[in-house]
């Protein structure tokens, strides 16, 4: 057991601790701008699905109920532009963080594999990598890799930490590459609906991929859109073999969404209302936050869509989570990210507006 500990990093999270306990110790409280988690409530009309679907003494089916594939199959149809999803291009996964870490071990890599991904970067990417002995490689723009030995290529568009959106040609191009080299092409898309300065595109759009989901797949979460990160409620969609061979291994794993919560995903995806009202809360938060920033001295770089501003003061960055957790603000240090973020802070708005309304008054 310990072999397989061994090979990952230390959990970033715990550097944090002493931060957090210099921020909580604030005498109107602690502002965590950190994690990033949801703390609006559940939409009503997700929670009522749940609930009507409690009573669920079986299985669930780990490729989900045909309801669910049928939800998911029109948002990519309607929302993605994906005119040529069907059942096969669809399969439910138990939130979107498992999804990466297991990835590489599911799709049989291993010593002498490499998996690329952004220089600046979710952390999972690198820990799914290491858990199953791969190469983690990073990149600022993948077809500039040396594709010997590269067989899972990592996108994320809206970058989480810094909220840069990959432009829509620039997709056509990776995919293009990435297929003339038979690389796997996942795109990590969980904030796709939260663009800001600029518009989020899915692989599976047929601008990008032509219509053909061969060798790409993308990644989506409900977790930010619909404030269900409590319910581990994700999907992944594209290539129906890849998609295939993932579902045998699932059903084997008994990697099974449970059956409620297919249930409330069906109604979540069947709702654009609650969406732009969530949308709106963040765009307020956002807005205030980044004022309140600017004033302060901090120059924001990307942010043009995802939940976080990445903030820079031009020093390094625990130095900037000190100065923060001073004014009982706590922020996620850029080096949790790569290297390339030792001066930057992610700060996130998914605060409620009491705690964000406090934040702007400390940073005044």
């Amino acid at each position: 057991m310990a072999a397989v500990s061994d090979r990952l990093p230390a959990f970033p999270w715990d550097k944090l601790e002493p931060y957090k306990k210099t921020a909580a110790a604030h005498p109107d409280g602690i502002v965590d701008l950190s994690v990033g988690t949801p703390v609006d409530p559940v939409p009503q009309l997700i929670r009522q699905a749940l609930i009507e679907a409690a009573d669920s003494p079986g299985y669930p089916t780990v490729w989900g109920t045909e309801a669910l594939r049928d939800a998911i199959t029109g948002w990519l149809r309607g929302r993605l532009g994906a005119s040529a999803a069907g059942h096969r291009n669809v399969l439910p996964v138990v939130g979107s963080k498992e999804l990466v870490a297991w990835l590489p071990t599911q799709l049989g890599l291993g010593a002498g594999d490499k998996v690329a991904y952004p220089r600046l970067a979710y952390p999972t990417y690198e820990v799914g990598a290491r858990l199953c002995g791969a190469e983690a490689v990073v990149y600022d723009d993948p077809t500039e890799l040396d594709p010997a030995g590269v067989k899972l290529l990592w996108l994320n568009s809206p970058s989480n930490p810094t909220g840069k959106v990959i432009p829509k040609e620039d997709l056509v191009r990776i995919v293009a590459w990435a297929r003339e080299h038979g690389i796997l092409l996942f795109s990590d898309e969980c904030y796709l609906e939260l663009g800001w300065e600029a518009e989020p595109v899915s692989v599976l759009h047929d601008d990008v991929c032509g219509g053909s989901y061969e060798g790409i797949v993308a990644v989506h979460s409900l977790s930010k859109r619909s404030n269900l990160a409590g319910y581990r409620a994700a999907f992944i969609a594209g290539d129906a073999d890849v998609l295939g061979e993932l579902l045998e291994i699932r059903k084997h794993g008994g990697m099974m969404t449970p059956a409620p919560v297919q249930a409330a995903t069906v109604a979540a995806l069947g709702d654009d209302r609650h969406v732009a009202e969530q949308r709106e809360r963040y765009a307020a938060r956002r807005a205030a936050l980044r004022a309140a920033l600017e004033a302060h001295g901090f120059r924001v770089e990307h942010s043009e869509a995802s939940l976080y501003l990445w903030v820079t003061r031009d020093e390094p960055c625990w130095d900037t989570v000190a100065h923060l957790a001073d004014l009982g603000i706590l922020v996620a240090p850029g080096d949790f990210y790569g290297a390339a973020g030792a001066r930057f802070v992610r700060v996130a708005f998914t605060a409620t507006d009491e705690r964000v309304e406090a934040a702007v008054k400390r940073l005044g």
